[in-house]
Order: C-alpha cells, then structure tokens, then sequence
C-alpha cells in the first residue's frame, strides 16, 4: 500500500463534500501518474489557499477515463478517475493546518523549512505526488483521529467565499474565474524594478535556456535581452536563433518576439516562458494572452515562470475575467506556473540531454 496527494481547491472540496463522494478525478495530464496508483493505496486530501489537510481516500479500482460529467455540467476537466471509499471527509472547521506545530515538525517535506516562506510546498505542485510512508502513516492517524472528536479550527466563512472561484455561464460552457483584490502595492507607474530582481530574471532566463538547449531545443531570447541572458548562460555553444522561423502576421510575429524564452524545433515552437520579476505580474500574463487573441488555436506550452512567493498571484491573475474569457479557452487553462526554485532544480539535473522536455509537466503547477 502506498500514500499519494490528493490536492482540492476551496470549490472542489466543496464540490466533493456534495456528491456522492465515490469518486476522485484528475487532469488529463496526470494519466500517467495515476498509473502508479493501485487498489488499496489511500489518496491523503489537502486544501490549497487554505493550506489543510481535509480527509483520506482509499482506492477501489484501476484509474479509467470517462469525460462524462461528474462534477460539473459542461467539459469537466477531471476526466482521469478513481472509485474511491472516504475514510474521514473533515468539514472546514476541523481540516487540519499544515502549520500546526505537531504536524509541521513531524512531514519530512515541512520540518526543515520557516513556516513563512513557500519552499516547503513543491510537494504540492500536482495531485498524486506519492508521500513517504512514515509521512502518510502520520497523516492518515492524524486525519482519522480528527474526525472522531478533533480541534476546531476557526474559518472566516466570508474570506473562505473569496477562496473561492466565481462562475461565469457562455453560451458554449460554464468558464471559472477570480476577482483579486488589489492587496498588495504596486510599482509605481514608469518605476523601474529593483536592479537585484532584474539580475535573478536574467538568471533565470539564463538556466532556462540551457536546459532547453540540452534538450536538443533551438533557443529565443528577445534581442534586448539577449547580451544579458548570454553572458549568464554558461556554455560555449549557444544555439541561440538570430530569427523565428514562423510563419505569421506581422502582429503576432512581434508579439512572439517580446516573449523572454521560447524553445524552439525546427519551425515549431514547444514551449514559451516569461520570467515575472515585477510586483504585479501583469506583463508576461498579458503577452501570453494577447498571442492567444491573436492566434486562438496555436498549440504550445505556456508557461510564468516568478519566485514562489508570488505564486498565489500568479494563479489569481491567471483566472481574471478577461483571461478567462478568451474564445478557445480559458488562459488558466492553458498557461501554467513554474516556480524559480523549480527551475534551478531542472536545471542541475546531470541527464537533461536525454530527457524530452515533458519532464516540466512534473514542475508546473495548474491555476485550480
């Protein structure tokens, strides 16, 4: 028997708490993960935003496709499913903080890190990342205890509603979306951002391109960009494009062109990065947006790559109306977070050469 992550959004949780509670779904992308899961491994739930440990599954079946709809009327995007038993299903007041002193110290993921920082939450990246046994064992008793007679953990039921993503209903289908508050400042219009974040950028930039490179990739790197991001890259052989090989519109062209890195094989382009370094996250989200408009059904992977403190707003800016309503698909749908740390982890990898570039799926993280 083995422990996996089962992680749900304030919206999903609820969603579960409501139905029959038989069965647990995932995304598409997770078919292969799911593979390793078997009858009789428990699937160990987690809220995020309100970072708390909710309940424990056990599997009844193989995984199995089946985009009918479970949870939600109209392209349901949990199409990779499990039967599963609850064998504790906590409500919001007793789900269990994972800053909790006793569980804190206990997970061998948390106890090294400062309660404060967000290093501690790359287990969390996606469902269905296993759990060392001693760290599930833990869990699981924890878990079952607590729904027995546990603690009460206060919740602001109105700041738990704003957890929560609002639905908006097309014509086509129902689209998720948040509202953020702005809560946190700005730059100040026209002020540049501090030169020490500028140099991370461009380190990050740097790191991105030589594993792309290693991967066999033809590299883009914006010309205004590109003595910086060269002289951080440590390599001889930079196969760095003098210019894109794609056939389009002018507009898309140089839109294409502002992006800060895009992997590139043959005239195909495989993945595209900006690195966000400003405060409010709105220059890379809005470029990846403004290429959707342009080209609706252009293929590729998006990614934002910002340091993980910044993580939640990226995924609140993500599911803003205006990205989530675009005609093919939501943004948040399409374009998924990597944090800096992640990409610094790829990055010391010694076997990049022979690894195809879906090793990132297992680093990105999905606007839920």
């Amino acid at each position: 028997m083995a422990y996996f992550i089962d992680l749900f959004s304030p919206e999903t949780y609820e969603v579960f708490r409501n139905s029959n509670q038989d069965i647990s779904g995932f995304r598409l992308r997770q078919e292969h993960a799911a593979g390793k899961v078997k009858r009789g491994d428990k699937l160990v739930c987690y809220m995020t935003k309100l970072s708390r440990w909710i309940g424990v599954l056990e599997v009844q079946s193989e995984y199995f496709k089946d985009d009918s709809p479970l949870f939600y009327p109209k392209d349901d995007p949990f199409v990779i499913r499990f039967r599963v038993k609850p064998l504790a299903w906590l409500t919001k007041e007793k789900c269990i903080p994972i800053r909790e002193d006793k569980i804190w110290k206990s997970l061998s993921f948390t106890r090294s890190y400062d309660k404060e920082t967000r290093f501690w939450t790359g287990k969390f990246r996606s469902s269905l990342n296993q759990l060392e046994d001693e760290d599930g064992r833990f869990l699981e008793r924890l878990i079952l205890e607590q729904s027995q007679a546990g603690k009460i953990y206060e919740i602001d039921e109105e700041e738990f509603e704003k957890l929560t993503t609002h639905k908006v209903h097309r014509l086509d289908k129902v689209i998720s979306v948040t509202v953020p508050k702005d809560s946190e400042p700005e730059n100040e219009v026209g002020k540049k951002p501090a030169q020490t974040e500028v140099r991370e950028s461009v380190k990050v930039q740097a790191m991105l391109a030589g594993i792309g490179a290693k991967m066999g990739m033809k590299i883009w790197i914006p010309r205004n960009d590109r003595n910086a991001v060269s002289q951080e890259w440590n390599d001889d052989s930079k196969p760095i494009l003098d210019s894109l090989p794609l056939n389009y519109d002018e507009t898309t062209i140089k839109t294409i062109e502002q992006i800060d890195i895009l992997w590139m094989r043959g005239r195909a382009i495989v993945r595209a990065f900006e690195v966000e370094h400003t405060t409010s996250i709105y220059s890379g989200i809005l470029r990846m947006a403004d290429l959707l408009a342009l080209q609706p059904n252009m293929n590729i992977k998006l990614h934002i790559v910002a340091p993980i403190e910044r993580r939640d707003k990226v995924f609140q800016e993500l599911r803003r109306p205006v990205f989530s309503l675009l005609d093919e698909a939501p943004l948040s749908e399409r374009c998924t977070y990597i944090s800096y740390d992640s990409v610094s982890e790829l990055s010391k990898q010694k076997h990049l050469v022979h690894l195809s570039d879906s090793v990132l799926d297992e680093y990105a993280e999905e606007a839920e």
